[in-house]
């Protein structure tokens, strides 16, 4: 009876307070992530694509300094490791919402949160490439999958229409998340060195000051925008780009990577809903099948991982 007392208890003991914050606060941060393809969307039809993003991360870099000051003022880069940070910044601010943002002015913010799902998988593909060893029948299975699935999302019809202007669109979209997934290639080193608040806080800053002279050639565009575009960019700032990595580096302290990488693959679902919501965006029940089938693919390889009693992270 004792023992069983002890079990009990122990089952409890499973979930304490931080743990029950943190799945709360992650479910913040996939509606957040999930929704902010509706900003976007609305604010380039008022402001360039690029000029958009530069916008939005010379707010969010200017904040994360301020923050950045206050919590690690005596951190510092170590000059041998000053090329690899301006690469991560490059590919992970600079090349990454350069790509999304054209790629979802050219699309649909539906389509763009579809293709979302094909970032582990574009992950996986590279680490198979890079590191050959970790290859096994499960992971090929998982990618085989996935081009499946990613192929149905992109092409919505099971046809390439390469005058397509959604097709185009998926394409950058598509760009954006191989640079995503180069990006966390890059960081894999420094993530031992530095803190995730100092590597983002710089490579935003880097990101944003290689942006400038990308926005230039929509120098012609520039025009005075509302208020509305205006509000939805500083929720891309300071929400999605800002607020949602403090909560998420609180979640990753207290919940397992697995556990994170799961909720990750919930964005695109509510990018599809709240496109169909407020956008009044259809979806083609072939893209759906096929997001489903990036999704399960992901399974897959988690489960494949699992099984090897390795820890995946896809940021």
């Amino acid at each position: 009876m004792p023992e069983n007392i002890i079990k009990d208890r122990s089952i409890l003991n499973l979930f304490t307070r931080e743990q029950v914050i943190a799945n709360f606060l992650m479910l913040v941060v996939i509606l957040l992530w999930g929704v902010s393809f509706i900003s976007i969307k609305i604010a380039v039809t008022e402001i360039p694509p690029i000029t958009m993003a530069l916008i939005r991360f010379a707010i969010a870099s200017l904040l994360l300094v301020i923050i950045l000051r206050r919590v690690e003022p005596g951190t510092k880069v170590e000059k041998k490791d000053i090329l690899l940070l301006s690469l991560g910044g490059m590919l992970g601010i600079t090349l990454y919402f350069f790509f999304e943002n054209i790629g979802v002015k050219l699309s649909t913010a539906t389509n763009a949160s579809l293709i979302v799902t094909t970032i582990p998988i574009i992950a996986i593909i590279l680490e198979l490439l890079f590191f050959p060893s970790n290859l096994s029948m499960l992971k090929v299975v998982g990618v085989g999958i996935a081009i499946v699935g990613t192929y149905l999302s992109v092409t919505a019809n099971g046809e390439m229409e390469f005058n397509s202007k959604n097709f185009i669109g998926n394409l950058f979209m598509l760009g954006a998340m191989l640079s995503w997934a180069l990006y966390t290639l890059v960081n894999k080193n420094l993530q031992v060195k530095y803190s995730g608040l100092f590597l983002t806080t710089y490579q935003t800053v880097i990101g944003t000051v290689c942006l400038a002279p990308l926005s230039m050639v929509e120098y012609a565009q520039w025009q005075p925008f509302s208020l509305t575009a205006f509000v939805h960019v500083l929720f891309l700032a300071i929400c999605c780009s800002v607020i949602c990595y403090l909560l998420y580096m609180y979640v990753l302290k207290h919940l397992d990577v697995v556990i994170t990488t799961l909720y990750l693959n919930l964005v695109p679902v509510v990018g599809v809903v709240s496109g169909y919501l407020v956008l009044n965006e259809s979806v083609l029940p072939i893209q759906i099948f096929g997001g489903l089938l990036t999704l399960l693919a992901i399974l897959i390889v988690n489960w494949d991982q699992i099984i090897q009693g390795k820890k995946y992270k896809v940021i």
